[in-house]
């Protein structure tokens, strides 16, 4: 479906992450029992929805072929399908990350070409 796909975490929660090697899951996807994702076309809305005007933010890149068997694209809001990854997420299988800034607007500022950032950045 798409080789490209994202999570939106706190700075905190990404944080830990880095100091296991893995990120586990935010609340939300502890309680759901998977790590919820969204793809290029869908993680806008999805930063409107479940973290409006909320800064501390990161843009998480994952390239989704390196999570095989267990990344499964689900229906969720208005029966799109969704990547959703059924256990840990693998630091090696993230391509970047980034600050995701709120704007003047309290919307947040995503790179304008989301699947060509570089490392780090």
């Amino acid at each position: 479906m798409t080789d490209v796909i994202y999570k939106i975490v706190t700075a905190p929660q990404w944080q830990a992450a880095e100091a296991t090697g893995r990120f586990d899951g935010a609340p939300v996807d502890l309680s759901d029992g998977f790590i919820h994702f969204s793809t290029a076309e869908q993680v806008a809305e999805t930063a409107a929805r479940h973290f409006a005007g909320q800064g501390d933010l990161l843009l998480v890149a994952v390239d989704a072929d390196a999570l095989g068997e267990a990344l499964v694209f689900e229906p969720s809001r208005g029966g799109a399908l969704f990547p959703h990854l059924y256990g840990p997420l693998p630091l090696a299988a993230v391509r970047w990350q980034a600050a995701l800034p709120l704007g003047p607007d309290g919307r947040h500022r995503f790179p304008e070409d989301l699947a060509g950032q570089e490392d780090g950045r």
